[in-house]
Protein backbone atom coordinates (compact mmCIF):
# COMPACT_ATOMS: atom_id res chain seq x y z
CA UNK A 1 0.00 0.00 0.00
CA UNK A 2 2.61 2.05 0.70
CA UNK A 3 4.46 2.04 -2.28
CA UNK A 4 1.45 2.16 -4.09
CA UNK A 5 0.45 5.32 -2.57
CA UNK A 6 4.59 6.84 -3.63
CA UNK A 7 3.90 5.99 -7.03
CA UNK A 8 1.03 7.95 -7.14
CA UNK A 9 2.42 10.50 -5.45
CA UNK A 10 5.33 11.11 -7.82
CA UNK A 11 3.34 10.72 -10.86
CA UNK A 12 1.01 13.37 -9.69
CA UNK A 13 4.10 15.83 -8.63
CA UNK A 14 5.49 14.77 -12.26
CA UNK A 15 2.22 15.70 -14.30
CA UNK A 16 1.38 18.81 -12.49
CA UNK A 17 5.35 19.49 -12.56
CA UNK A 18 4.89 19.40 -16.55
CA UNK A 19 1.26 21.30 -16.24
CA UNK A 20 2.76 24.35 -14.56
CA UNK A 21 6.12 24.29 -16.61
CA UNK A 22 6.13 27.48 -19.03
CA UNK A 23 8.99 27.91 -21.29
CA UNK A 24 11.00 31.12 -20.24
CA UNK A 25 11.33 33.74 -22.85
CA UNK A 26 14.88 35.31 -23.21
CA UNK A 27 13.74 38.10 -21.45
CA UNK A 28 13.43 35.74 -18.12
CA UNK A 29 16.95 34.21 -18.66
CA UNK A 30 18.08 38.10 -19.18
CA UNK A 31 16.83 38.56 -14.86
CA UNK A 32 13.72 40.75 -16.49
CA UNK A 33 13.55 43.91 -16.17
CA UNK A 34 16.43 44.02 -13.34
CA UNK A 35 18.66 42.40 -15.37
CA UNK A 36 17.92 44.37 -18.36
CA UNK A 37 18.40 47.50 -16.10
CA UNK A 38 21.90 46.29 -15.28
CA UNK A 39 23.20 45.69 -18.49
CA UNK A 40 21.86 48.43 -20.12
CA UNK A 41 23.83 50.32 -16.94
CA UNK A 42 27.03 48.95 -17.36
CA UNK A 43 26.96 49.78 -21.28
CA UNK A 44 26.38 52.97 -20.82
CA UNK A 45 29.31 53.34 -18.16
CA UNK A 46 31.38 51.30 -20.26
CA UNK A 47 30.71 53.88 -23.29
CA UNK A 48 31.04 56.78 -20.90
CA UNK A 49 35.06 55.78 -20.16
CA UNK A 50 35.55 54.54 -23.73
CA UNK A 51 37.34 56.60 -26.03
CA UNK A 52 36.76 54.85 -29.50
CA UNK A 53 33.27 54.94 -29.03
CA UNK A 54 32.03 57.71 -27.02
CA UNK A 55 31.86 60.13 -29.69
CA UNK A 56 28.90 58.84 -31.06
CA UNK A 57 27.08 59.45 -27.84
CA UNK A 58 28.28 62.84 -26.60
CA UNK A 59 25.79 64.38 -27.52
CA UNK A 60 23.02 61.72 -26.22
CA UNK A 61 20.29 62.38 -23.66
CA UNK A 62 21.75 59.37 -21.07
CA UNK A 63 18.51 58.86 -19.50
CA UNK A 64 16.37 58.87 -23.01
CA UNK A 65 19.29 56.66 -24.24
CA UNK A 66 18.97 54.23 -21.49
CA UNK A 67 15.08 54.19 -21.39
CA UNK A 68 14.83 53.37 -25.33
CA UNK A 69 17.67 51.05 -25.02
CA UNK A 70 15.95 49.15 -22.11
CA UNK A 71 12.77 49.26 -23.88
CA UNK A 72 14.27 47.74 -26.88
CA UNK A 73 16.23 45.11 -25.19
CA UNK A 74 13.00 43.96 -23.54
CA UNK A 75 11.15 43.92 -26.89
CA UNK A 76 13.68 42.21 -28.80
CA UNK A 77 13.92 39.51 -25.90
CA UNK A 78 10.22 38.61 -25.61
CA UNK A 79 9.50 40.70 -22.53
CA UNK A 80 6.53 42.23 -21.76
CA UNK A 81 7.49 45.59 -23.93
CA UNK A 82 6.52 46.54 -27.48
CA UNK A 83 9.15 49.24 -28.79
CA UNK A 84 7.73 51.68 -30.92
CA UNK A 85 10.67 54.00 -30.86
CA UNK A 86 12.73 55.23 -33.68
CA UNK A 87 14.28 52.48 -35.82
CA UNK A 88 17.98 51.54 -35.95
CA UNK A 89 18.33 53.05 -39.12
CA UNK A 90 16.42 56.31 -38.11
CA UNK A 91 18.33 56.84 -35.03
CA UNK A 92 22.13 55.91 -37.01
CA UNK A 93 21.51 58.00 -40.16
CA UNK A 94 24.20 60.15 -40.77
CA UNK A 95 26.30 58.76 -38.11
CA UNK A 96 28.29 56.91 -40.19
CA UNK A 97 29.68 53.67 -37.44
CA UNK A 98 32.75 52.16 -38.98
CA UNK A 99 32.28 48.24 -38.87
CA UNK A 100 35.35 48.30 -36.17
CA UNK A 101 33.45 50.74 -34.15
CA UNK A 102 30.80 48.71 -34.25
CA UNK A 103 32.51 45.39 -33.29
CA UNK A 104 33.68 47.02 -30.61
CA UNK A 105 30.36 48.28 -29.19
CA UNK A 106 29.20 44.81 -29.56
CA UNK A 107 32.67 43.83 -27.15
CA UNK A 108 31.07 46.71 -24.48
CA UNK A 109 27.94 45.41 -24.44
CA UNK A 110 29.28 41.48 -23.91
CA UNK A 111 31.11 43.51 -21.06
CA UNK A 112 27.88 44.51 -19.88
CA UNK A 113 26.31 41.20 -19.73
CA UNK A 114 29.00 39.94 -18.09
CA UNK A 115 29.04 42.51 -15.24
CA UNK A 116 25.43 41.77 -15.47
CA UNK A 117 25.99 37.93 -14.15
CA UNK A 118 24.27 37.18 -17.42
CA UNK A 119 25.86 33.82 -18.96
CA UNK A 120 27.49 33.55 -22.09
CA UNK A 121 24.79 30.99 -23.37
CA UNK A 122 22.21 33.57 -23.20
CA UNK A 123 24.57 36.52 -24.14
CA UNK A 124 24.59 34.58 -27.26
CA UNK A 125 20.97 33.99 -27.71
CA UNK A 126 20.51 37.89 -26.91
CA UNK A 127 23.47 38.54 -30.13
CA UNK A 128 21.80 36.11 -31.95
CA UNK A 129 19.00 38.47 -32.09
CA UNK A 130 20.59 41.85 -32.24
CA UNK A 131 22.74 40.32 -35.11
CA UNK A 132 20.10 41.39 -38.24
CA UNK A 133 19.98 44.93 -37.01
CA UNK A 134 23.33 45.37 -37.53
CA UNK A 135 22.95 46.20 -41.22
CA UNK A 136 20.86 49.26 -39.74
CA UNK A 137 23.75 50.68 -38.14
CA UNK A 138 27.23 50.75 -39.78
CA UNK A 139 28.17 53.27 -42.50
CA UNK A 140 24.29 54.90 -42.36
Amino acid sequence: MRLLFTVILAASLSLSGCAGTQQKTLYDKLGGEAGVDKIVTHLVQNIGRDQQVFHYFAEANVKRFKKHLAWHLCDISDGPCDYTGDSMKQIHDGMQINERDFNHLVDLLIDAMYKADVSHRVQNQLLARLVPLRQDIIYR
